[in-house]
């Protein structure tokens, strides 16, 4: 229809100042083109460039411009990850930029001529953000047992770092062991998966267990600190945590992110079955108290294996995820995932695939505890969704429970809502992980 826009397509453009006059230098581009940084020299700029239209998870691209040759050029044409956070060297011979590599996000160098890319940085964190100045080159870094902190990085990698924000509390608190395991995936694929044990693990124990099901569906689980789904809580509270690098996730190459449109209900899926499959057989996990937790497409996930685990789990929570394909196809705010992703329209003939993913579809497999939430403010995936699914639970009757937050959107923000929101997830769980 006119004026919805399926494509998101978005381009660079140069206003010259003397005659007002406009350029668009990504002409013929038709992916998402964005974030411009102008060399130092003034002869060229740089930008992130996804090729593909309609796609907000394609491959981001370094492109260059050049003033004076009116040349581009792909700087990371093979090179299979994204790109983002550009700064360039005084001399203009070198672009710095964060990309991702095995569920962590690194710091890069990339020679402009030679288009040769240096890794600088190296651990188990994720650079988040880069500014440089002379010669002085300083990013945000953060880890699952570190919220963000600034670091200087040198030019061999060597990193030092430069604030200490919450080193008072670091000193009164203990942080779980953070550990990676990787798994078989039923396609004989290796799956890199995070393990997060609770502070003072005892390996002659046995620890109720959380599946985390990821959002995006394309977002790395990578080393990042959330203030909203934060690993390191939840192994304080007594869990182990299984965080699965799954099919359509990106920082293992650009098929294994891609994999995942219009497979909603297949791979993915799998890879997180494996994933638990394999951990449970660590003597330290209790295979009879494991949960599955997830949020935006991570809820989806849940109400899907919610149809589907064949009695592996004890208890789910599902926060803002898509339960009726249909309803939420006609509701949505952004048509990029229900184009690319799903494949298009459920009136089409034949209907697409992905449609048979829908967890509505399977609730009349549904036998386990679910606790449903959701924010009125959502427009992404509308809080009806959870009110179906919730309703869905109820008439079954499964030991059900939804929160509402009338104030809240995709995400609960608000420090207040937050700590309700943590009360709820973790009494949830508790009910029904830990009381034997």
């Amino acid at each position: 229809a006119e004026g919805v826009d399926t494509n998101g397509v978005s381009d660079i453009y140069l206003y010259d100042l003397d005659s007002g006059t406009t350029i668009n230098l990504s002409q013929g581009m038709n992916g998402y083109d964005r974030n411009p940084v102008f060399s130092p020299n003034g002869k060229m700029i740089c930008w992130t460039s996804m090729a593909t239209p309609g796609y907000e998870s394609d491959k981001d691209r370094l492109m260059l411009y050049n003033f004076e040759t009116h040349t581009y050029t792909d700087l990371t044409h093979d090179f299979d990850q994204s790109v983002s956070q550009m700064v360039w060297s005084d001399d203009s011979r070198h672009i710095y930029f964060i990309s991702g590599i095995h569920a962590t996000y690194q710091v890069y160098r990339i020679d402009v001529e030679s288009r040769q890319i240096t890794q600088l940085t190296q651990g188990w964190h994720d650079y988040t953000w880069l500014a440089r100045k002379g010669t002085i080159l300083v990013g945000q870094k953060m880890s699952m047992s570190m919220a963000t902190e600034l670091f200087r990085i040198d030019e061999d990698g060597k990193e030092n770092q430069l604030t200490h924000i919450n080193q008072n509390i670091y000193e009164a608190i203990r942080m779980g062991q953070v550990k990676q395991k990787w798994v078989t995936t039923t396609d004989n694929k290796k799956m890199l998966v995070w393990l997060i044990l609770p502070p003072d693990f005892d390996s002659t124990r046995k620890y109720p267990a959380i599946l985390y099901c990821q959002g995006g569906p394309q977002s790395a689980v990578s080393q990042f600190f959330s203030y909203r789904w934060n690993f390191q809580l939840m192994a304080a509270n007594g869990y182990i945590v299984i965080a699965p690098n799954r099919r359509g996730l990106p920082t293992f190459g650009q098929a294994w992110n891609d994999q995942i449109a219009q497979d909603y209900g297949g791979q993915n899926i799998k890879d997180y079955l494996s994933a638990v499959d394999e951990i449970s057989k660590e003597p330290y996990v209790d295979k009879d108290h494991i949960g599955a937790v997830g949020a935006s497409y991570g809820g989806f996930s849940v109400f899907y294996l919610a149809g589907h685990h064949q009695k592996r789990f004890k208890a789910f929570i599902a926060h803002c995820g898509m339960f009726n394909f249909e309803s939420e196809f006609g509701a949505t705010d952004e048509y990029f995932f229900e184009y690319h992703d799903i494949g298009g329209p459920y009136w089409q003939k034949p209907k697409p695939r992905s449609y048979s993913f829908s967890p509505h579809l399977y609730v009349d497999q549904w036998d386990t505890p679910i606790l449903i939430i959701s924010g009125e403010k959502d427009f992404r995936i509308p809080y009806t969704e959870s009110l179906q699914a919730f309703n869905a639970a109820q008439l079954r009757g499964i030991p059900s429970k939804l929160l509402i937050f009338p104030d809240e959107n995709h995400w609960v923000l608000k420090p207040q809502n937050s700590v309700l929101w943590q009360r709820e997830f973790f009494g949830w769980l508790d009910q029904w992980l830990k009381q034997k």
